[in-house]
């Protein structure tokens, strides 16, 4: 028994297909991508760089190898840090998004604040002969 409008596989298709969806998808894809990236720049400069005399301190040549009693506390803080540094950029980025939102609306307040001087004008001219010629009907009566 096949439905030829409407169905499970159309209805999946048409959410599929949905921008939602696509969106979505690439920012999972870019959000991996950028978890490597982060992943790295602590694995290979924040580790060595800044930790690195605490860990030579410690007597191990990485930070995945700090334990204690089994514990891998060491992942766990490379982890957290990981977490920070996302946690930084995203906050950064928002931040830049919110400032560029005000920027726009205020730009877009200023626009709708400021009348067109020619229709200003022209007001101006239309007021000026409607005082003028209803002076010079009480004049003429």
């Amino acid at each position: 028994m096949a439905r030829t409008n409407g169905g499970f596989l159309a209805d999946f298709q048409k959410f599929v297909l949905q921008g939602n969806v696509i969106d979505l998808a690439v920012a999972v894809v870019i959000g991996g991508a950028f978890g490597k990236i982060v992943e790295s720049f602590v694995g290979d400069i924040i580790t060595p760089a800044l930790l690195g005399p605490a860990l030579k301190a410690a007597g191990v040549d990485g930070i995945e190898k700090l334990s204690a009693n089994g514990i891998k506390y060491g992942v766990f803080l490379s982890t957290v840090i990981n977490f920070l540094v996302i946690a930084f950029v995203i906050f950064l980025v928002i931040r830049a998004f919110e400032k560029a939102k005000k920027r726009l609306s205020r730009h877009e307040a200023v626009e709708v604040a400021a009348p067109d001087p020619t229709i200003v004008a022209q007001e101006r001219t239309v007021a000026a002969l409607d005082r003028l010629s209803s002076a010079l009907e009480t004049r003429s009566l």
